[in-house]
């Protein structure tokens, strides 16, 4: 009879740990899930967002560049100012850390290149509001 009391609060014993041992098995897979599925979300953001900052970054070096060629033809004294601060804008493109996803100050530097974009454009007279895309998408910088 020993046996069998033994044998019942076995069972017993392993119908109330189940719950716990399912518990813990579901904490597991849904951590492994949820892990997994933000790894993917991550990965998505940070591409959208270094492209978004790539692509605009790039309309500023093409911008600085075309100026600074158009600008070369024409040496006076106030182009001279122009052509510096363009200068300025170019070097601190060529500056940015553009392969390091952890750079402390990204967002610091970009605000200084945005900063130097609109000086410029103040210089040379022109609108900083550029849009680009298509009609259902645009960007504004």
């Amino acid at each position: 009879m020993a046996a069998a009391a033994s044998e019942g609060s076995d069972m017993f014993d392993e119908i109330v740990m189940a719950d716990e041992r399912f518990h813990g098995e579901g904490y597991q897979e849904g951590y492994a899930e949820g892990s997994h599925v933000g790894v993917v979300e991550g990965r998505r953001y940070g591409l959208l967002h270094g492209a978004k900052i790539g692509s605009e970054i790039g309309c500023y070096l093409g911008f600085a560049l075309t100026w600074q060629c158009l600008l070369q033809n024409c040496p006076d004294e106030k182009n001279s100012k122009k052509i510096k601060a363009l200068d300025s804008l170019i070097g601190m493109i060529q500056k940015f850390p553009y392969e390091d996803p952890t750079y402390d100050k990204l967002q610091e530097d970009l605000e200084k290149i945005r900063g130097k974009f609109k000086q410029v454009c103040s210089m040379l007279n022109i609108q900083s509001d550029f849009r680009m895309g298509t009609e259902r998408s645009s960007l504004t910088f």
